[in-house]
């Protein structure tokens, strides 16, 4: 972040959030909102809650511009509801800053609200402070409880499917990075399927109730799924030659190199879903109604862990994918 000039710097804590980020009282649902000790929202029912946290030089590059930063701490916790089947309404946030930008700030603030707005969210409060560059948000929704898909509800036998293209983000994150792609095109593509990811809500809306199981690729294609294999109690079989990569993935990378961001890369936030073979009609035409595209990528079986196979053969796969600690 650029240092702040000396008119901005006399700004405090709540002149910097009523600037940035204050928020209309009568939104959707909100009873009392930015402005007092804690937030009061009708939930009018079941409610599902995701939080996550992006630190700087972890999560994305140091120095990123403040609406990248805006954009995706609340995205990657859309993707956590989306991956349940539910519809977000609010979040919060706390934002720690090393000093206050305006100009990041607006950036970071426009970045957020205009993707709130295009999702139905309303910023309901949080906290502002001072330290190393974090981001954290906690966003709610609204879920069906008898249709709200969990990581643990897959059956063996179930078809694995995952929406729209796997291993750009991880390809724009290396080109960000110094990794060479000549096309500047396909690079700015790439780059921005990492900056500013798709968020699959609608997609998680259009098969909750088709679904058994879901999570959203975060830290992996490999590492998701498992996931969802060990709290499903089984094991999944991923044909490799079937996971959906894109024209600028493969333009920017050779084959084998696409094939590794994709199954391990991560950053990419499709959702990973597990469902009845005889659902796969009635799933392709719930996802042709948001425009997504959906490949089934394997099976859930017998076992545990994933294995991944070439033309029937196994496959060896030398990443597992993003690890926190």
């Amino acid at each position: 972040m650029a240092g702040a000039g000396n008119d901005d710097e006399a700004l405090g804590e709540f002149e910097l959030i009523d600037r940035f980020f204050a928020s209309e009282a009568d939104a959707d649902g909100m009873l009392i909102g930015i402005g007092d000790d804690a937030a009061v929202i009708d939930a009018e029912g079941p409610l599902a809650i995701a939080v996550d946290t992006l630190v700087a030089g972890t999560h994305f590059p140091d120095n990123s511009p403040g609406d990248l930063v805006g954009y995706r701490v609340l995205a990657v916790n859309l993707s956590d509801l989306a991956a349940m089947g539910a519809r977000p309404r609010w979040a919060t946030l706390a934002l720690t800053l090393p000093e206050t930008d305006p100009v990041w700030l607006d950036g970071f603030s426009k970045g957020f609200l205009d993707l709130a707005a295009g999702h139905g969210v309303t910023l309901v409060g949080g906290d502002l402070t001072r330290g190393p560059l974090a981001a954290t948000v906690q966003v709610i929704g609204s879920v069906d409880p008898d249709t709200a898909m969990t990581r643990g509800g897959g059956r063996i036998g179930d078809e694995v499917y995952v929406t729209g293209t796997l291993g750009d983000a991880a390809a724009g994150l290396a080109a960000l990075g110094g990794f060479q792609v000549p096309d500047s095109a396909v690079r700015e593509r790439l780059e921005g399927r990492f900056a500013r990811p798709d968020v699959r809500v609608a997609e998680g809306l259009a098969i909750a109730s088709l679904a058994n199981a879901a999570i959203d690729v975060s830290d992996g294609l490999i590492a998701d799924l498992g996931h969802i294999c060990r709290r499903s109690g089984c094991g999944a079989v991923v044909d490799v030659e079937r996971i959906p990569l894109s024209a600028d993935l493969l333009t920017a990378c050779a084959p084998d190199e696409a094939l590794a961001h994709a199954l391990g890369g991560g950053d990419d936030y499709e959702l990973c879903f597990a469902a009845p073979a005889e659902r796969s009609a009635a799933i392709r035409r719930a996802l042709l109604e948001t425009g997504t595209r959906v490949t089934r990528i394997g099976r859930l079986v017998a076992g545990n862990g994933v294995a991944c196979r070439r033309g029937g053969e196994p496959f060896d796969v030398s990443t597992g994918g993003y690890a926190h600690f």
